[in-house]
């Protein structure tokens, strides 16, 4: 092959592999500038959530307000419950705390209002979960403060729920109410604070309020990755063909 015909695949390598960079680092820039969109949307979040675990409680959503109820707008509110729970099995959810593994334990409730919402008691420990090492259900007229939270259908991480084993990763309310024959139930449970179960067991007030906000590393890592390849871009453009072969 000649010197010449070498020289202009060289260069056409070189020229393809600018544009590599060039694109690299497009990429690299555009990401950082979606992780800092998403830091935005994180702090938002949590400055919403904080506001709503300070505000008072106000009356757990009717039958009227169902359709209406979202994540974004709804989940950790702060509600009140009057009425009393239902003369029916209890539902334990796999849990994993700061207290180690476990269940939350799920009971229906009949609030005067009408409706039926699952409520989850707290925390036991997987060695204490039989119905014995528990303070057992307030037969009469109660009151209830709590976290509302959205249902979570389907399961947990890789397994399903299987209601006819009695299997349940995740609190699925229209699941449970469906396999225990609750009829209608509220979209949403309600956690249980620890004024209402102050425990032993089950514990109420464990609900886990902590959102992962890595946002920022990630955004100051694409910037970077993103510097570094149009800093080899400047160069790559800058030296002569001669004086990359001389390096």
């Amino acid at each position: 092959m000649s010197p010449d015909a070498v020289e202009r695949r060289s260069g056409a390598a070189r020229a393809i592999f600018i544009a590599g960079l060039c694109l690299t680092a497009l990429v690299c820039a555009g990401l950082g500038v979606w992780q800092v969109q998403r830091l935005s949307w994180k702090l938002d979040l949590i400055a919403r959530v904080e506001a709503r675990l300070k505000a008072p409680p106000v009356a757990a959503p009717g039958p009227a307000e169902w359709n209406g109820i979202t994540a974004a707008a709804d989940e950790y509110r702060r509600v009140t419950l009057q009425g009393r729970y239902l003369d029916a099995p209890e539902t334990l959810a796999m849990a994993v705390t700061e207290r180690g593994p476990g269940f939350w334990v799920l009971a229906p409730f009949r609030a005067d209002a009408g409706f039926t919402v699952l409520v989850n008691r707290g925390f036991v420990p997987k060695e204490q979960r039989a119905p014995e090492d528990r303070r057992k259900i307030p037969g009469s007229e109660a009151k209830l403060v709590g976290l509302l939270r959205p249902s979570e259908p389907g399961g947990g991480f890789l397994r399903s729920n299987d209601p006819v084993a009695g299997r349940w990763y995740s609190r699925d309310v229209t699941a449970i109410a469906q396999a225990r024959q609750l009829g209608a139930v509220a979209p949403y449970f309600i956690d249980a604070d620890a004024a209402t179960e102050p425990g032993p067991l089950p514990q109420g007030g464990m609900t886990q309020v902590a959102f992962r906000n890595t946002h920022l590393v990630y955004a100051l890592t694409w910037f970077c990755l993103a510097l570094m390849s149009a800093g080899a871009v400047a160069y790559l453009v800058g030296a002569r063909p001669k004086e990359l072969q001389a390096d």
